[in-house]
């Protein structure tokens, strides 16, 4: 395991998280890349400690733990794996950008939802719609006088 060299992860303005709680663990990825695949580790494992989190405030904790979902561990640690590509940087850039994405997404606040009323001409299209239906159906009918 290995921290990103000190660089923190720049998410929004006001909302960076250090590179000190960030772990990176090099692995073997499945997929392309011939005889190199098993003997280079390049995909990457991200892990970033969400519930221990100082540089995290609280809404945005909670928020990003019910977004993670199965990549949240039982001890509040989500793991990202990356190994979309050949190289360990690109796969390293891509679970980075990954994470900031997933705490921007968490960041954000939901648009509250403004209810709609239902136009005047479109109750009455369907009202209409349904005599036409009803007097249809009516002059089907046998008269049974």
């Amino acid at each position: 395991m290995s921290a990103q060299d000190g660089k923190g992860l720049f998410v929004k303005p006001g909302l960076v998280i250090p590179g000190s709680e960030l772990s990176e663990r090099f692995i073997h990825a499945s997929g392309p890349g011939g005889q190199n695949v098993n003997k280079v580790a390049s995909a990457v494992q991200l892990s970033f400690d969400v519930l221990h989190s100082p540089g995290l405030p609280d809404p945005v904790r909670v928020a990003l733990m019910r977004l993670a979902g199965s990549r949240l561990s039982k001890d509040g640690v989500l793991v990202i794996t990356a190994r979309q590509f050949r190289e360990q940087d690109r796969n390293r850039a891509d679970a980075r950008a990954r994470l900031a994405a997933l705490i921007l997404d968490a960041a954000t606040p939901p648009k509250p939802r403004r209810p709609t009323r239902i136009p005047r001409a479109s109750k009455r299209q369907r009202l209409d719609a349904k005599k036409h239906r009803a007097a249809r159906k009516k002059d089907r009918r046998a008269d049974t006088d």
